[in-house]
């Protein structure tokens, strides 16, 4: 209140909810601050007087989020999760990476990369436990003119074909089973055996889970192998190829999916052709090109 008892700041009414709240930001905020701190208030206002939830939910709503603190451990965010399956973590994810329409697209990294994977030779197979239907993968890296990106190094990881990263079966899987990196030849160019990829749950034993079960959905993510091409004077970017057989090609969980990011895998039956690509017939082979945009 000043000095002739009139209220400093507008008090509160139903209508006037969000003003009321954003008007008590101080003078002295960041603007990055304020911008974020008034559109988070408007549209939580604006989502409240949409839905008009009673105390119960209300207070369920802040239960939801306690246990969904609760379930986060040094190895499981589930707070990442949520971010997930509720699309946000993708369009984050495509505002903050832009780019041309020739160059490959962007999607999520998600919990399982490794640092510090070895450089493997060209046609080094990466699939320690020898699990699934052989696969080569054979990659182009280029810049968006279509010239060969030579030196690009190349991180590739994936689950086995029981649906498992090697990290989240320590013991069980070969250490660094179906991760490797390589790097790109003259012409741009490399390749490696594994397997074929196959679809698999996110955790679904805790919050994220239980609001998936309530809205209808399923948990899990569509078959794919991930990817991250680095060179220098490019954008790096992180990335998956997936396959399109997959029947949650369309419901991938996370949201994961983008047209372009669908690869060709073609079923190969010769036995001489297995044999060049020493692997066993028949096999399934992957031809992909991933461009790189010029860093900004």
């Amino acid at each position: 209140m000043n000095n002739d008892n009139k209220p400093s700041f507008p008090l509160f009414t139903e209508a006037g909810s969000a003003e009321t709240v954003n008007a008590r930001i101080g003078p002295d905020v960041d603007p990055r601050t304020r911008q974020i701190a008034e559109a988070v208030v408007r549209h939580l206002h604006a989502a409240v007087k949409e839905i008009e939830p009673t105390h119960q939910e209300w207070l369920a709503a802040i239960k939801f989020l306690t246990d969904t603190g609760h379930k986060c451990t040094d190895w499981r965010q589930e707070f990442i999760m949520l971010s997930d399956v509720l699309g946000v973590s993708m369009l984050v994810d495509a505002i903050n990476h832009r780019r041309p329409g020739q160059a490959t697209e962007n999607t999520i990294l998600g919990p399982f990369f490794v640092e510090g994977v070895e450089a493997l030779p060209s046609g080094a197979d990466i699939c320690l436990d020898h699990k699934g239907e052989p696969l080569v993968v054979r990659v182009r890296v280029t810049d968006i003119d279509g010239q060969p990106v030579a030196g690009a190094t190349i991180d590739v990881w994936q689950t086995n074909d029981d649906g498992f990263y090697d990290v989240q079966q320590k013991g069980a899987q070969p250490e660094g089973n179906l991760r490797g990196k390589f790097v790109s030849d003259a012409q741009g160019r490399l390749w490696f055996r594994t397997v074929k990829p196959r679809f698999y749950p996110i955790p679904d034993d805790g919050t994220v889970g239980k609001l998936l079960a309530r809205l209808g959905r399923n948990p899990y993510r569509a078959a794919h192998m991930h990817f991250i091409i680095k060179a220098p004077g490019f954008e790096t970017v992180i990335t998956h190829i997936f396959s399109p057989d997959c029947q949650y090609l369309d419901q991938d969980t996370v949201f994961g999916v983008k047209a372009s990011l669908i690869g060709k895998f073609d079923r190969v039956d010769d036995a001489d052709q297995a044999r060049a690509q020493q692997t066993t017939n028949p096999f399934w082979l992957v031809e992909q090109t991933f461009v790189l945009s010029k860093a900004r």
